[in-house]
């Protein structure tokens, strides 16, 4: 796929919820330094991915939703596995593996689901919740290539850079995406004062990573890892609005480091969490990515599969 699909009139897309979240704290598998493709070598924790996935196709069927799954590679970049004890070599097979893997899972859903795209996810360089003033968008570019490189020879559907919080690093990683040839989006998130970490507002940022990436430009952005009390008050009705196609929320207001290290999983309300979204569908009808991030999977996903249904 050169790019990624346009959108459709009453096409909408389900992905996955805050993976790591429930592999730790409902399932009981570390993740060292936060990064999911460790467990290739879990048999044990592969199998509960395997069910968790196979939970968010059956959401996706029962709602009439396409699907887009991603999530295991989210810190398989160089830095994160250097930390891990993995070779550049290795680091590629384990890229490869979660892509495998992710298709294996669909592979029974085929007829069920409209249409399901395989993706990868990119994480930021550095801490998703502290700033990394030193990074520059070329510094992004070089760094990002590495991971996206992998991903075109995977043959994703989509990369998928999520939880960036500053415009230098999304205007790298999207001319990075641009030169290897793989559909991208940027995924923002906001603190409690609704903006970036960096400090721009989320028109600020999209205006800002649009300008500056040119014709390498993300296909469009999203919100992750944020309640909808942290990112609402960040929307408006306005023309950089368009350029916003994905909502992925935390289940739980809480801090986000707070939800990293509590211990526990803290899993909300989801009939207030997709009450919410419905209502964010019905006021941004255009945005017809939806999913989840901390703390929420099937439950959540399926009342805001609902919710937004039923706002159309």
């Amino acid at each position: 796929m050169t790019c990624f699909p346009p959108q459709r009139d009453g096409v909408f897309y389900l992905t996955e919820g805050g993976q790591e979240t429930e592999i730790m704290y409902r399932h009981g598998h570390d993740l060292p330094e936060f990064a999911m493709f460790p467990l290739l070598d879990n048999a044990a924790a592969m199998a509960d991915l395997r069910a968790m996935y196979g939970r968010v196709l059956d959401v996706a069927a029962e709602q009439g939703f396409a699907a887009m799954l991603a999530g295991l590679d989210y810190r398989a970049s160089p830095d994160w596995s250097e930390k891990l004890g993995y070779s550049h070599e290795a680091l590629g097979d384990a890229l490869m593996q979660c892509i495998a893997f992710l298709r294996e899972v669909s592979a029974p859903y085929e007829g069920q689901v409209s249409r399901i795209l395989i993706g990868g996810m990119i994480g930021p360089r550095g801490d998703a919740y502290e700033l990394n003033k030193t990074i520059t968008a070329a510094e992004a570019e070089d760094y990002h290539s590495v991971q996206l490189g992998v991903l075109k020879r995977a043959g994703v559907d989509y990369a998928t850079a999520m939880t960036f919080n500053n415009v230098p690093e999304a205007v790298g990683v999207a001319r990075a995406a641009k030169c290897i040839g793989v559909p991208l989006h940027v995924s923002f998130t906001l603190t409690s004062d609704h903006q970036l970490k960096s400090g721009a507002t989320l028109k600020q940022a999209i205006e800002a990573t649009d300008a500056e990436a040119g014709l390498a430009r993300p296909d469009f952005y999203g919100i992750n890892c944020s309640h909808p009390l942290e990112f609402e008050p960040a929307l408006e009705a306005s023309n950089w609005m368009s350029r916003v196609r994905m909502l992925r929320p935390n289940a739980s207001s809480k801090d986000k480091i707070d939800l990293c290290q509590i211990g526990h999983l803290e899993e909300g309300d989801p009939l207030d969490l997709g009450a919410r979204m419905g209502d964010l569908a019905r006021r941004y009808p255009h945005v017809d990515i939806w999913g989840g991030c901390c703390g929420t999977w099937d439950k959540h996903l399926r009342e805001i599969a609902r919710t937004v249904r039923a706002a159309h």
